[in-house]
């Protein structure tokens, strides 16, 4: 009987795991002394039963939060929001516990507060501190581990230039494996993702220990082939990932999902939800209460000032799609001498006769668009997000652009992504139209709080300049 192949089990993560359960540890007492000490440092006989209370319910909280799991390859604002969230788990059945056996009544109020800030705050820089060490010591080779890519082909090399553009994840690779024969590797040349084996040679590196991660990246419809993979790299204790090509896809934002247990991927949805959802709503809301408060005085000004221009109505509502293309009334100053919500709506343009002597001044500075403010307040607008384009033009673009409707997967904005790129005004051509969507996609995709302040800076930039607004 032939002797089978050495196995080993590897064992990378204990001694990181072993410092992040120490640093939030110390996190945790240091939090508790801190705040009894410079608040309350009459009861120090309860720092004990406090600090211990708070590692027991936060080591029982780690199972429902995931907070010790790897986060290699993770971005810190992920791993600092699980933290975040641990603590949401712990601190109130401390305090709960602590109401029930009267073992912190005695503690002010200053105390517990200043425990309830200092204990995450702690935790978070301690992460931070730890995120750039082992960044700097995988850089220098230490705390490496070696992976291996299934697959010959765009995908598998796309993901080792990734990670070769990352040495702060320590990731080593050991080759491409393939079974296919090159001649079914067109789409590729092999000099820039050279073979070095088989599945047979892969399935023994992954046993003897020398592989720790193995990354699939055959197409999703090789579905035999990747099992056959799975099966055998089954009998290994590397960690397996399956790579989806989804970039034949136009994804807008991807999420994984669960109905029932069934695992699901998102292709087209929206970024802002959830607590996303929260910050941006309470961003807009503060935000833009703020400016109509600065600004109620030059409005009223230029309410009298459109009134007695020309005949008509100071404001005009415009007919417009909103989030998931629910149609709403968009506010603005009326700046011409009709009003469009036709069918068939003409776009302003340079010279355009319809504008009224205020108006074109209005529009030249954005100052028509100040009603919007009103939008943002009642919720079918925010501050940022794709600019809403009139009914008509949603009908004309939809069949003419692919992935057209996506926009409106957020709520329209009083400026955007496109608008402070140059994509501002008039879209005359097909071309300007696509570049604007384009934008739009890129900021529904990549949207951060930090873009939204952005975007809103350069926004004072652009209507300094005047650019293509008339």
């Amino acid at each position: 009987m032939a002797d089978s192949p050495d196995f080993k089990v590897q064992t990378h993560r204990s001694f990181v795991d072993v410092v992040y359960r120490l640093l939030d540890a110390a996190a945790i007492v240091s939090a508790t002394l801190f705040a009894t000490r410079y608040t309350d440092n009459e009861h120090l006989e309860n720092l004990a039963v406090v600090g211990a209370t708070t590692l027991i319910i936060h080591m029982i909280a780690i199972e429902v939060s995931g907070l010790y799991r790897s986060w290699r390859g993770s971005r810190l604002t992920l791993e600092l929001w699980c933290v975040l969230l641990n603590w949401m788990y712990t601190a109130p059945a401390v305090l709960g516990i602590g109401l029930l056996t009267k073992f912190n009544a005695e503690f002010s109020y200053q105390t517990k507060i200043a425990w309830l800030i200092a204990t995450p705050l702690l935790m978070v820089s301690g992460r931070v501190v730890l995120r750039m060490i082992l960044k700097n010591l995988r850089k220098r080779g230490f705390n490496t581990r070696r992976f291996a890519i299934c697959g010959v082909n765009q995908l598998g090399l796309q993901l080792a230039q990734n990670i070769e553009s990352s040495p702060e994840l320590g990731l080593e690779l050991a080759g491409f494996f393939d079974d296919r024969p090159p001649s079914r590797n067109n789409d590729i040349d092999e000099k820039e993702c050279p073979r070095a084996g088989t599945l047979n040679k892969l399935v023994g590196l992954a046993k003897s220990g020398e592989l720790d991660m193995v990354f699939i990246t055959f197409p999703m419809r090789a579905e035999k082939r990747i099992q056959d993979y799975l099966d055998k790299l089954g009998d290994t204790t590397a960690s397996v990932y399956i790579v989806p090509d989804f970039f034949v896809f136009q994804m807008l934002h991807a999420r994984w999902n669960q109905i029932n247990g069934l695992p699901v991927v998102s292709v087209f949805e929206t970024p802002i939800s959830g607590i996303d959802g929260v910050l941006k709503r309470g961003f807009d809301l503060l935000v833009a209460s703020l400016a109509l408060l600065l600004l109620a005085l030059p409005m009223a000004i230029i309410a009298l000032l459109v009134k007695r221009s020309s005949p008509g109505p100071v404001f005009f509502r415009q007919k417009r799609y909103g989030l998931q293309g629910e149609e709403i009334g968009v506010w603005k100053f009326r700046s011409m001498r009709a009003s469009d919500n036709d069918k068939v709506v003409k776009q302003a343009t340079k010279d355009d006769d319809r504008i009224t002597p205020i108006g074109r001044i209005l529009r030249r500075t954005s100052l028509d668009e100040l009603p919007q403010l009103l939008n943002v307040l009642g919720g079918s607008m925010s501050l940022v997000g794709p600019r809403p384009h009139a009914s008509a033009h949603n009908e004309q673009y939809r069949s003419l652009i692919d992935g057209y409707m996506l926009r409106h997967k957020v709520k329209p904005g009083i400026t955007g992504l496109a608008q402070v790129n140059g994509w501002r005004g008039e879209t005359e051509t097909l071309e300007k139209m696509e570049k604007r969507v384009e934008f739009d996609h890129r900021y529904i995709r990549e949207w951060t709080l930090w873009m939204d302040v952005k975007i809103l800076l350069q926004t004072a930039l652009v209507v300094y300049k005047q650019e293509n607004a008339y």
